[in-house]
């Protein structure tokens, strides 16, 4: 991303948790997990933002995060 001065970014909850599933031993309490899919661009462009919200953290809690550039 840093080699360009715009970059599309979209965040990809469902899409990456329903493919990619995450098997943890003992089972967590909370988990986390942020996919963030991204296209460098040539120019700015208007998206309507994505609303995010995060789970409350209680007990053992795993936070992943990961993207991709989709080019």
């Amino acid at each position: 991303m840093e080699d360009n001065a715009y970059a599309l970014i979209v965040f990809q909850p469902d899409a990456y948790t329903d493919r990619a599933v995450l098997t943890i031993d003992p089972a967590p309490d909370t988990v986390l997990r942020v996919f963030m899919a991204w296209h460098p661009l040539e120019e700015a462009v208007d998206i309507p933002p994505q609303a995010r919200t995060a789970p409350d953290r209680t007990g053992f809690t795993i936070v992943e995060r990961s993207g991709a550039d989709i080019s």
